[in-house]
């Protein structure tokens, strides 16, 4: 993961998340670079020649609804008011030769975007990259703030543009180098049935909805494709660790960019799902410091979808270590105090504790901190010191 981002080879999972936080202090987006041709465009089918059939689409659990091809995949779109280029990683069901079920939960950008195009009666064009740069699928996979690309943020971390070569039908950008890309539109009242599917918090949440189709109309694919596959399943899963990185380093970039002094770490915890157990470690210079450090880990952008505990502790825990995490809670929280509760925050239905059709849950912000006015008093921690152990 540290190599995909191009980082050091951590001795600590904090060191690269802080090597990340401090990329994204200093990281500019770089736009990508459009080249008339690539690897992607060795072979392409049209018309009658397209059938998704026919290409790899793994059946990844027992009680899938069908099979997915697109699952570490790139949703690639155009904002059609003001022209930005969205990458998300929505699953995709192959429904038939020329048809995709896509999925996207409600407030997502790609999502925002489509409604867009249906509002106005209009097709929504899509991409569906379905094996390419894994640092594209890191970055698809979490939220960027509305109107920045994905590829301009990605670039930014690579050092250096992509390359994408623009679709046939509608001159949407796909990368170069992908390895298969369907191109197809999404029509006002076209949906069919989709799902269920294990999703990454570790259930068949969701269950089986009609949902947007893909009219699928071009297939571009390299030779001997590639198809790449994120496997969601109870954690740990192939890639929740990455997202526990990418998710710390970026709520802490955020914190930190909202003026919160004295953070010493965070770390978004694999068995809840790098979403919903998310705990930041600062250094209190003043009272209010913990409850403001919660409070912003909870709201800020990239925590806010899907959450559930925040957890607040001083400087000598380590956030990625569970075991000093509830210590911590079960020494320095009093329940009736320092529990915060933030109602009707971004969720949806992947979340398999709301009910159906509900798309907002609450958050519990637990301060886990010695009492600012009690750090000078407060009982010293009984442990021995490396000489005497």
């Amino acid at each position: 993961l540290a190599l995909t981002l191009g980082l050091p080879v951590p001795d600590h999972p904090l060191d690269v998340v802080r090597a990340y936080r401090d990329r994204m202090k200093t990281h500019r987006p770089i736009a990508p670079v459009t080249v008339d041709r690539g690897p992607v465009l060795e072979n392409v089918y049209r018309g009658d020649e397209v059938d998704v059939t026919s290409l790899v689409a793994p059946f990844l659990h027992e009680k899938d609804g069908g099979r997915y091809i697109g699952t570490d995949d790139l949703v690639i779109m155009r904002d059609p008011d003001d022209g930005w280029v969205n990458l998300g990683t929505y699953r995709s069901q192959v429904h038939g030769p020329d048809r995709v079920g896509l999925w996207i939960s409600p407030g997502k950008h790609g999502r925002q975007i489509r409604e867009k195009y249906f509002a106005r009666g209009e097709p929504c064009p899509v991409l569906i990259s379905c094996g390419h740069d894994p640092l594209l699928f890191l970055t698809s996979g979490n939220e960027l703030r509305y109107g920045l690309s994905e590829y301009d943020y990605a670039g930014g971390h690579r050092g250096m543009p992509f390359e994408v070569v623009e679709s046939e039908l509608y001159g949407l950008p796909m990368p170069a180098s992908a390895e298969l890309v369907l191109e197809g539109e999404m029509l006002p009242g076209d949906v069919a049935p989709e799902g269920p599917f294990g999703e990454f918090t570790g259930y068949y949440a969701g269950g089986r909805s009609d949902q947007p189709v893909v009219r699928i109309k071009r297939v571009y694919h390299r030779d001997d494709p590639i198809v790449t596959v994120a496997s969601p399943i109870r954690p740990p899963s192939n890639f929740s660790y990455s997202k526990c990185v990418m998710k710390a380093g970026m709520i802490w970039d955020e914190v930190e960019r909202a003026g919160l002094s004295g953070v010493q770490g965070v770390w978004c915890h694999e068995a809840g799902a790098a979403r919903l157990f998310n705990v930041i470690s600062i250094k209190q210079a003043f009272d209010g410091h913990a409850k403001q450090a919660g409070l912003l880990a909870a709201g800020c952008q990239s925590g806010s979808y899907l959450g559930r505990f925040v957890v607040v502790v001083d400087e000598d825990i380590d956030p990625t270590n569970t075991f000093d995490v509830l210590w911590a809670m079960s020494t320095r929280c009093d329940p009736a105090d320092d529990i915060e509760i933030i109602h009707r925050a971004w969720s949806g239905p992947l979340d398999p504790r709301i009910p159906r059709g509900q798309t907002h849950n609450s958050r519990a912000v637990i301060s886990a901190v010695r009492p600012f006015d009690r750090l000078a008093d407060f009982p010293p921690v009984a442990e021995a010191g490396p000489e005497l152990r």
